[in-house]
């Protein structure tokens, strides 16, 4: 069953984002991440893939474990960044092989150091071609039963000089075939229901799952401030840099977050999609507090 099937069911979906490990310490920690996530029976989880490429053999490796050792669903990302189109079908094909049938199609943030989105001499300017690319591996491999993600942006969406841009290229996705959408980070459940409303209001209907982040300490808010370029709330923002120590500060933060995630499904929102950072804790309290542990 993929996503797209998964999204069609009458109840939330449940899922969690992961990174590659860099380092046999990271790696053992992820272990026992997967681990311990798994026990909460997730629709899925995601594993991101670094700038040019930089993580496919260790992402590929999540992937396969989650599949076949937890037996997890794995949402396998792919960006446009600094690889040629050959290479991106390499790709592909190497996770179709595997049984991956979920992919999140991204274009991609610039490298570290180029300040600007410059793509491959030979590869694809846009998220939505790699759709189309994702669309045409699949078909030549004889595979309907795939399913393909692509990204929303809520906290951006209420920029008015940005509103329009981003539904068109959000229906340029789905035109392309996306399936669903997965939101960036955003702190106010209205950010997710104007960008809903407004994408329905032009015939954008895709499925779209938001994207919720526990944090845990002032130091993770301020570089989640600096990655995201989403404005931490100051209430939240004040809670993290008040608290006594670090139990005070995650159940703030997870408080935070299960208030935002349950005005999102009362809002009708599809699922909650958790960035871990490769940390089970916040994220099993944030899915304790919310009921949404699977029988």
């Amino acid at each position: 069953m993929t996503i797209r099937d998964l999204l069609a069911l009458p109840r939330p979906t449940l899922s969690y984002e992961l990174f590659p490990p860099r380092s046999p310490a990271a790696e053992s920690t992820l272990e026992d991440t997967m681990r311990m996530l798994a026990a909460t029976r997730p629709d899925f989880m995601s594993i991101t893939y670094g700038a040019s490429g930089s993580t496919r053999g260790t992402s590929r490796g999540v992937v396969h474990r989650l599949a076949e050792e937890h037996t997890v669903p794995p949402l396998a990302h792919l960006t446009c960044v600094d690889q040629s189109r050959a290479e991106l079908v390499e790709v592909i094909e190497e996770y179709l092989a595997d049984g991956v049938r979920d992919f999140l199609a991204l274009r991609g943030d610039p490298p570290q150091g180029q300040t600007d989105w410059r793509p491959h001499p030979d590869g694809l300017l846009y998220a939505s071609d790699l759709v189309v690319l994702l669309r045409e591996v699949a078909h030549a491999h004889g595979l309907d039963d795939v399913s393909v993600g692509v990204t929303a942006f809520p906290a951006q969406h209420m920029v008015p000089q940005f509103r329009q841009m981003g539904l068109d290229v959000l229906r340029a996705k789905q035109d392309a075939g996306a399936d669903f959408a997965i939101t960036q980070v955003f702190y106010r459940a209205h950010q997710y229901t104007r960008l809903v409303e407004d994408a329905r209001a032009q015939g954008i209907t895709i499925p779209v799952i938001p994207e919720i982040m526990p944090l845990v300490s002032e130091r993770r808010a301020i570089r989640a401030e600096q990655l995201t370029e989403v404005r931490i709330p100051s209430a939240l923002f004040s809670a993290l840099e008040s608290a006594a120590d670090e139990d005070a500060a995650r159940a703030a933060g997870v408080d935070f977050a299960a208030r935002l995630s349950r005005d999102l499904l009362d809002a009708g929102a599809p699922g909650i999609h958790i960035i871990t950072f490769n940390q089970h804790r916040a994220a099993l309290e944030l899915v304790e507090a919310m009921g949404l542990v699977r029988d």
